[in-house]
């Protein structure tokens, strides 16, 4: 076949041609991401009930719910957690499962237990986690610092706010909806107006006017009745009765007859527009601020996304000079700069490896035709990429730059074996045909070991597995793509490229520059090794031991560390403090950040999104997104942040979240290293029986930090039943007097187009005790009652988040520690609860997580050993070489360790998946040396003589393909980038395992050959 080859050069040129072609193409059409698309098995069911506790709703709602959703269907974990006016219950899934299905499911289970909930409240929504609830931007609008702005008052700064949250919601937010890329904005920090209509309570006494009448003449004066069709002979009209109210004008004239007499409104209340009052702000830098989060359309292209949206802001800016428009979180950024560095690094790793195959080829024809072997390899990958359905994404393009490196070592192991051959006086062609076809086998073997490491990863479970698909596919698709090219193209250019020549001359430059004949020195080494054998294998068992060392120093996390440059940090003040008190606390908070931070968002109390993308916090919460200049700077800023919060408001709960893409989304373990999970022994986790045990846990683990119980106050009024008979004051009554009195009662709502104006009674904000001191309640003899007189005030306190999971309520206590402290701690926490008769304990977290990931690699690298002994067996049909093959893998193994050790690593998903990958990798070299020492067995070499001769053949191969496989993963090592950072443990260790493999494979695999075959063969 190959003669055949080389005798069509034309042809063979012409289908090269086509297939560069279709590979450019395709590369032109393959879609880009960040991540490959994964169905994510997570559905979130959220309870909306206001006015209603959270012990209330957990009793009543959660608990229900719960028990219904806990029957569904490959259910993985439950989590529900309920707070005041809203519950949310976190589903998670067995990664495969039909989602689609089980969204049906969960909603059919709801439906079912809607009987058992009470009537008021509406039915939980169910919303399955996507990709693309992750917005793809955030755009802050904020008041342009001029003087101008600086000299407003407060009054008319709130003005221009509701002005510009209209402006957002009727401009802004309808022209980024109007992107075809763009599916929808939320938004957060309007502010709206409402009409308040405030008593005046002396007039209404002295004229003996109930509340209740202004409220009904109200709705009297507020009536749509609809239309009425009249007939008019052949005609008929449509007649409308309208009688609504349209602002405050209309509601000052609104009459109302008392005994006769008519008044305006306007003269027995006051009728102001004023702000509504606020649950919560955004802040950006300081200023208050509008913030769009732009949530991008499924199938729409990130780049094309930010180019439309890049236009479009600045075309924003031009025209509103007065505003200023803020992107922030942009995940296209995270795109271009994680895409743009894997892509130079690609770049990098093939000059590299380039650069090593001309030094030591000392020729520029041969490495010249090996370098063109590159971009056609990529090609045809990326035309398999296309066939098959792969993005371009981080974990794409990381295989195929973990690939980069193997592409060439098919096409350096075939030029080299043509070279010998020829160099040994054989004719060209036959040279190139012979050569060609005497690698093929080994060259199969590598490829299908290499290839078949990556089938075991399918049985990873979770996401992860799914994710890393991707990898294995460009791996793969790249390693038989170089065997194609290898076994067809360089055969037949390299002999038009040498054609001419009697015999293959070097470059006398290169030889120069390039690596010497290192046939002698390797000689001269490897009989040192033969006479010092007891030696040797004393090192080798003694570093074998090592790794053991390695192993348990070495951290265990589940995902290896990322350098980001931005965070959110989340601060439960853990007190009722208002909306202007959150926002006060926080600015301190950012002011004390240092100049380090570039931009910070603050989103203070409760947030007006629509979308589950961003997390739900309280009135006394408050989530702060920085972005610090460089990575380095992060983690001070996050330690000054905590120190600040403990020091200066000590009963706060402070944590970190992710500032959200789609890789937080799949892979990161929000979780601690560990959970203890506190369940109560009868009735619920209160506060007061939780903090005697939280301080017993305290003293038990000096160091670790324990954060406070999240509590609230909550006041319970209880009325007099026997004073309110005796008075004759209904209970109606009462309500309606406390709920206009706190400013609650809602009259009607004007609608204004794109909001609606509300119309609320009451007058102006005060405290419970000065509303129950001054307020008095009408009793049906028309003799004023203070409410002071029939209400009783009780404080009270219970948890602010009441969360529970398949074995009930439960208090999570979360505990970050170094890995090798959990054991200890578990032990500590145990004996506290122990002491305790209130509490059990159960523990969960990273620590859990870790171990599992542990246990399942150590499943996959069994499957991936026996599956290469299998491999190999067929290949030499011998049972006794796999094992001389593979013997180096567990030397290796130790090695990778070692760098991971050295380089301040962990043991982690990515690096565990680098050992098993490294295990198919590094013994392709022992493959072609055993290989090469049968073939000269069989030409009548004895066994000392195959190992030297065979060793020194096959030298300089191994050397140049480690040296590319090596070099082409370097530059992981020394850029930042999302993808950089996740693939370097894979990459330490695979270089690890590779520098010791290399150096066992020259060395300790001829020995031990050796040793075996010498008492066979008598020689």
């Amino acid at each position: 076949m190959i003669r055949k080859l080389i005798e069509r050069p034309i042809a063979v040129t012409m289908c090269t041609i086509a297939v560069i072609v279709l590979g450019i193409v395709a590369s032109r059409m393959l879609p880009i991401s960040l991540m490959p698309e994964v169905d994510i098995p997570q559905i979130t069911v959220r309870v909306n009930a206001p006015n209603t506790s959270a012990r209330e709703l957990q009793a009543s709602v959660i608990s229900p719910l719960r028990s219904q959703l806990m029957q569904t269907g490959h259910l993985r974990e439950i989590t529900a957690e309920a707070k005041d006016g809203a519950g949310i219950i976190f589903l998670q899934f067995d990664y495969g499962a039909d989602i689609d299905y089980i969204f049906i499911d969960v909603n059919e289970r709801i439906d079912r237990a809607m009987g058992s909930l009470p009537k008021e409240v509406e039915r939980p929504t169910v919303v399955k986690a996507s990709a693309t609830d992750i917005p793809a931007f955030y755009l802050n609008l904020t008041l342009a610092d001029s003087e101008a702005t600086g000299r407003l008052s407060d009054r008319a700064r709130e003005n221009k706010l509701i002005e510009m949250s209209n402006f957002a919601a009727t401009v802004i937010a309808k022209r980024l909806e109007q992107l075809p890329q763009v599916a929808f904005v939320d938004m957060s920090g309007r502010l709206y107006p409402e009409l308040a209509v405030i008593p005046d309570m002396a007039r209404l006494e002295a004229l003996g006017v109930e509340i209740s009448q202004i409220e009904t003449a109200i709705e009297a004066n507020n009536i749509n009745m609809g239309n009425l069709t009249v007939r008019d002979g052949q005609y008929q009209y449509n007649i409308r009765f309208n009688s609504t109210l349209s602002g405050r004008k209309d509601i000052e004239q609104i009459p109302l007859n008392i005994e006769g007499r008519i008044f305006r409104l306007s003269e027995l209340a006051t009728v102001v527009e004023r702000p509504q009052q606020r649950q919560g702000l955004v802040l950006s830098d300081g200023r208050e601020a509008i913030t769009l989060a732009v949530i991008k359309q499924s199938d729409a292209r990130m780049g094309d996304l930010k180019r439309e949206v890049s236009r479009l802001v600045d075309n924003l800016r031009w025209d509103y000079p007065d505003i200023d428009f803020t992107v922030t979180r942009d995940q296209t950024q995270l795109l271009d700069y994680s895409i743009d560095n894997l892509e130079s690094n690609l770049i990098v790793g093939a000059v590299l490896a380039c650069l090593v195959i001309f030094l030591f080829m000392q020729d520029f024809r041969a490495p010249v035709l090996i370098t063109l072997t590159i971009p056609l390899s990529l090609l045809v990958s990326l035309l398999f990429f296309f066939i098959l359905g792969i993005s371009i994404n981080i974990i794409s393009l990381s295989g195929l730059i973990l690939g980069l490196g193997m592409m060439v070592d098919n096409s350096i192991i075939v030029i080299d074996n043509i070279s010998q051959r020829w160099d040994r006086g054989e004719a060209l062609k036959d040279a190139v045909s012979t050569g060609t076809g005497e690698v093929f086998a080994a060259l199969l073997s590598s490829v299908m070991t290499t290839c078949s490491i990556f089938i075991p990863l399918i049985f990873l479970s979770g996401i992860a597995g799914a994710m890393f698909y991707d990898q294995a596919m460009a791996v793969t698709i790249g390693l038989v793509s170089s065997l194609i090219v290898a076994m067809t193209i360089i055969p037949v250019y390299y002999h038009l490229l040498y054609r001419k020549q009697h015999r293959r001359g070097r470059n006398r430059i290169l030889q120069k520059i390039g690596v010497r004949d290192m046939a002698g020195a390797y000689e001269r080494s490897l009989v040192w090794v033969f006479r010092h054998q007891r030696l040797v294998l004393a090192l080798v068992l003694g570093f074998t031991a090592a790794g053991i060392f390695f192993y348990y120093e070495l951290e265990k996390t589940t995902m290896p560390a990322i350098d980001k440059e931005d965070i959110i940090l989340h601060v439960d003040w853990n007190r009722p403090i208002t909306a202007a008190e959150n926002r006060h606390r926080t600015e301190r908070l950012v002011a004390a950040l240092g100049e380090a931070v570039t931009h910070a968002t603050v989103m203070a109390g409760q947030q007006q999104f629509v979308l589950s993308h961003t997390t739900e916090t309280a009135g006394n919460e408050t989530l702060t997104y920085i972005r610090v200049s460089d990575p380095d700077s992060l983690a001070p800023v996050v330690a000054r942040a905590q120190a600040f919060v403990r020091s200066a408001y000590p009963e706060a709960a402070f944590r970190t979240e992710e500032a959200g893409n789609i890789f937080d989304m799949i892979f990161a373990d929000n979780s601690a290293m560990l959970t203890a999970r506190l369940r109560p022994t009868s009735g619920s986790a209160e506060p007061d029986k939780l903090n005697p045990l939280l301080a017993a846990v305290r003293d038990s683990l000096p160091g670790i930090r324990i954060e406070p119980v999240v509590w609230q106050e909550h006041v319970t009024l209880y009325a007099d039943r026997d004073l309110m008979s005796l008075y004759r004051v209904d209970y109606a009554a009462l309500y309606y007097a406390l709920k206009s009195a706190f400013n609650e009662n809602r009259i009607m709502e004007i609608n204004q187009g794109q909001y609606s104006l509300p119309v609320s009674l009451g007058a102006g904000e005060r405290t419970v005790r000065e509303i129950l001191a001054s307020h008095t309640v009408l009793s049906d003899d028309k003799v004023e009652i203070p409410v002071s007189l029939l209400l009783t005030e009780s404080p009270d306190r219970d948890l602010r988040n009441i969360v529970s999971g398949a074995e009930g309520e439960y208090y999570p206590l979360n505990l970050d520690m170094p890995d090798s402290q959990v054991p200890g701690a578990m032990t500590a926490v145990r004996n506290a609860v122990e002491r305790n008769d209130d509490f059990e304990v159960s523990f969960s977290g990273g620590w859990f997580d870790s171990r599992d990931t542990l246990r399942q690699l150590a499943m996959v690298l069994t499957v991936s050993l026996l599956l290469l002994y299998f491999i190999l067996a067929s290949q030499f049909e011998s049972l006794v070489q796999p094992f001389i093959i593979m013997s180096e893998i567990v030397v290796d193994i130790s090695g990778a360790l070692l760098i991971l050790w050295v380089c301040g690593s962990s043991i982690n998903l990515m690096s565990l998946i680098g050992l098993v990958v490294m295990s198919g990798i590094v013994i392709n070299d022992s493959i072609l040396k055993v290989d090469t020492f049968n073939r000269l067995r069989k030409e009548g070499y004895g066994v000392l003589r195959a190992v030297l001769t065979g060793g020194d053949r096959r030298l300089k191969p191994i050397i140049m393909t480690s040296l590319t496989t090596i070099l082409a993963i370097v530059p992981f090592l020394f850029s930042g980038g999302m993808g950089n950072d996740l693939q370097r443990p894979l990459s330490l260790a695979i270089i690890g395992g590779m520098v010791f493999g290399t150096i066992v494979s020259v060395y300790f695999i001829p020995i031990f050959y050796y040793y075996i075959y010498r008492k066979r063969s008598g020689k």
